[in-house]
């Protein structure tokens, strides 16, 4: 199972806020690059980045800022990175592509247009990820702040029928909260899906990464872990060794 440390970018800065709500923001850092880097020292092979200027319509300076820091980030050695965020067409995708992003998170723009939907898929195969945030079952977009009036599980089963193969599940009332997750619910989405989900929302620490674990490789991806790791309730190295350990543990 993958681990995905968070970095979620307003202007330049790495930030995390609470249940996608601008005005309840955390600044961490003001060294992206920095913090990537920290993350490959202590194990990690990947990060989650979200550039959030872009999703929520912020000024052409906060998106350069945040274009200069995911191209700083991706030139650290030995990283893979998951980008979105603002990604509303194929051109974003190719941008993000072209500063070195190996996944490309799609959110709004899966639900706003069909067509862009099944011609992303087909254009860019295993570049592009289905980002599905959810609250009570249906479906949230424009970062978060509306309500798609469309099920959850309609828009995953749509997007496993045009040819995604990766998606990150987002529990909205979960993110940021260091609150724990939900297993069953990511069980639910993987089987409406046909294939694992990327984990995202609410966790707080080595238990919850293991719980997601032990659900197995066919269920969860991986997990992207946020706030836990910048406020210290959760380790990177106790994360990576819980993402381990269903491996590790003998089958009945």
């Amino acid at each position: 199972m993958i681990v995905f440390p968070a970095i979620d970018l307003v202007g330049g800065r790495v930030v995390r806020l609470a249940r996608g709500d601008r005005s309840r923001m955390d600044v961490y850092s003001d060294d992206p690059a920095a913090v990537a880097a920290d993350f490959a020292r202590r194990g990690a092979t990947w990060v989650h980045v979200v550039d959030l200027s872009a999703a929520l319509e912020e000024d052409g300076p906060a998106r350069a800022a945040n274009a200069a820091a995911i191209r700083n980030v991706c030139a650290v050695r030995g990283l893979s990175v998951d980008a979105g965020g603002g990604v509303r067409d194929l051109a974003a995708v190719e941008r993000l592509a072209d500063l070195g992003v190996r996944r490309v998170a799609i959110g709004t723009a899966l639900v706003r247009g069909e067509t862009f939907a099944a011609e992303a898929a087909r254009s860019f195969g295993d570049l592009v990820v289905a980002d599905v945030a959810a609250r009570g079952g249906r479906v949230w977009v424009n970062g978060w702040r509306e309500d798609a009036s469309l099920a959850a599980d309609e828009l995953v089963a749509r997007l496993a029928g045009l040819g995604y193969r990766h998606l990150v599940f987002t529990d909205v009332a979960r993110d940021g909260m260091r609150c724990g997750v939900d297993v069953d619910a990511y069980r639910h989405v993987a089987e409406v899906a046909g294939f694992p989900v990327v984990a995202s929302g609410g966790v707080t620490d080595a238990g919850d990464v293991r719980a997601l674990a032990a659900a197995g490789p066919g269920v969860i991806e991986g997990v992207i872990c946020g706030r836990a790791l910048y406020e210290g309730s959760l380790s990177l190295g106790d994360a990576l060794a819980a993402a381990r350990s269903s491996r590790e543990e003998p089958s009945c």
